[in-house]
């Protein structure tokens, strides 16, 4: 188990074999998420979260709506030629 302590200015080191393991290098962006008895450091993404919501609505198709035999049909295809 890796250990660290805090600073006297809420300074912490993560040790070295964690940023090597994760690719982390210095000046990366973390976020950090408060758990209540502990805290979760992530790298910030360079994009914010969205939902499926937020981003199927911008993918609106025109043309006429495609069965499920139509779909099944177009994947079957796909897989058939991509071993090919």
């Amino acid at each position: 188990m890796n250990t660290t302590r805090l600073s006297s200015k809420g300074q912490v080191i993560i040790p070295k074999p964690l940023r090597t393991a994760h690719h982390w290098e210095a000046g990366l962006e973390l976020v950090v998420v408060d758990l209540g008895d502990g805290i979760l450091l992530k790298p910030k993404t360079p994009f914010p979260e969205t939902t499926i919501s937020e981003v199927a609505s911008c993918l609106k198709f025109r043309g006429k709506p495609k069965s499920l035999d139509e779909m099944t049909a177009a994947i079957e295809k796909g897989i058939k030629d991509s071993f090919e």
